[in-house]
Formats: C-alpha cells, sequence, structure tokens
C-alpha cells in the first residue's frame, strides 16, 4: 500500500507540471489577452452599475470607496509585480519570466484567475462593509487592473512622442534591464514608498 502512494507521487507531481506547463502555453496567447480583457470589463460594469444602483447613501461616500478601490489595486499591482511575479511560484513567475525574455508577446495571466480573484475580494468586502460600497471598491479595483493591463501592452508596443508619456513608458522600460525595481507599472507610488525606484547611479569619472 505504501508503495502503491510512493509509486503514485511522481505521476501526481508530473501530472500537475503539465498543467501549469498548458495553462502557461495558453496565457501566452492573443486569445487568452483579448478574453480576459473582455470579461474584466464586463465584470467592471456590472460591479460598478450594480453598487451604484444599491448605494442609498451620499455620493461622497461611494466615490471614497470608488478611489479607496483605485489605490488598493495599486498597491496589489505592486505587491503581484515585485512578491509574485518574481518569485519561485510556478504559474506566476514561468509566464512572467516569458514576457521579460519576450515583452513584445501576449503572456499574461489565465484569463479567468483575475476575475475569480476579483469576485472573491467582493465577497470578502462586502462581510466588512455595506454592498453597495464593496460592489463600488471592487469595481474601482477591477477597473484599475484592466488599466495595468492596457497601460503594460501599450507600453510596450507604442513609441510615445509627448514627453511625458515617454518618461511613464520609460519607468518600466528600466524594469526589464533592472528587474528589483520599478515593480508599479500604473503609478510609481508604491516604488517611492518602499524604496525601490530605480535611481540612475553617477558615472565615475
Amino acid at each position: 500500500m505504501q508503495e502503491n502512494k510512493v509509486m503514485q507521487q511522481p505521476v501526481k507531481q508530473s501530472l500537475l507540471r503539465a498543467g501549469v506547463d498548458a495553462i502557461v502555453r495558453m496565457s501566452a496567447t492573443r486569445i487568452n489577452y483579448w478574453t480576459e480583457v473582455g470579461l474584466d470589463v464586463t465584470l467592471c460594469l456590472l460591479l460598478l452599475v450594480e453598487g451604484w444602483r444599491l448605494h442609498a447613501g451620499s455620493p461622497l461616500a461611494a466615490l471614497l470607496a470608488f478611489g479607496l478601490g483605485l489605490l488598493a489595486f495599486s498597491f496589489i499591482e505592486y505587491f503581484f509585480h515585485r512578491w509574485m511575479f518574481h518569485t519561485r511560484i510556478p504559474l506566476f513567475e514561468q509566464g512572467h519570466r516569458m514576457h521579460h525574455a519576450q515583452p513584445l508577446g501576449y503572456d499574461s495571466l489565465p484569463f479567468f484567475l483575475p476575475a475569480a480573484v476579483l469576485l472573491c475580494l467582493t465577497g470578502l468586502l462586502a462581510l466588512v462593509m455595506p454592498t453597495s460600497l464593496a460592489l463600488l471598491m471592487a469595481g474601482a479595483m477591477t477597473l484599475g487592473y484592466i488599466a495595468y493591463g492596457l497601460s503594460h501592452f501599450t507600453i510596450h508596443h507604442v513609441r510615445f512622442k509627448q514627453p511625458l508619456l515617454r518618461r511613464w513608458a520609460a519607468a518600466h522600460h528600466v524594469h526589464h534591464y533592472h528587474p528589483d525595481s520599478n515593480f508599479g507599472v500604473t503609478t510609481p507610488l508604491w516604488d517611492v514608498l518602499l524604496g525601490t525606484r530605480y535611481v540612475r547611479q553617477p558615472r565615475k569619472i
């Protein structure tokens, strides 16, 4: 009996590895990328419209929940990029390593994963605040994720001419040469606060 369990272990590990590899391959396709965008936009609209429909309080409270959602997502973006994508968690690290190797590719998370995580977050928020505010906050977080995804794609596929946009895009391009810095894509806020903003070293004479 014990021998059967020992023999089954490598088989389970092999199946798990094959499953992760299949998801990673699917995540690098154009279909996966745009399916995820469509799913996330739909979820965002549903959360925001339903949150506003249920909201009976002041517009200021709704606006505050929306703003907190955007702020919360900016940290989630930083957290995942720094501590999940640049670690040894296969589902995250392997796909992100492919992106660093081929920045013009369509490497992203599996299309269903962000929506599932955002729905779980919505449920958790609804446990600690009114449902309407939870939906508005989660909708803002979803909007932040969409902005992140499209910003990241645009940075790698568009050559900006406007100086401000060029500086914004350059901050992420620096990350590809210095992967221990500039983890924020949509905003440098958390890089500045947590000391990971890239600072060019003065040339030695």
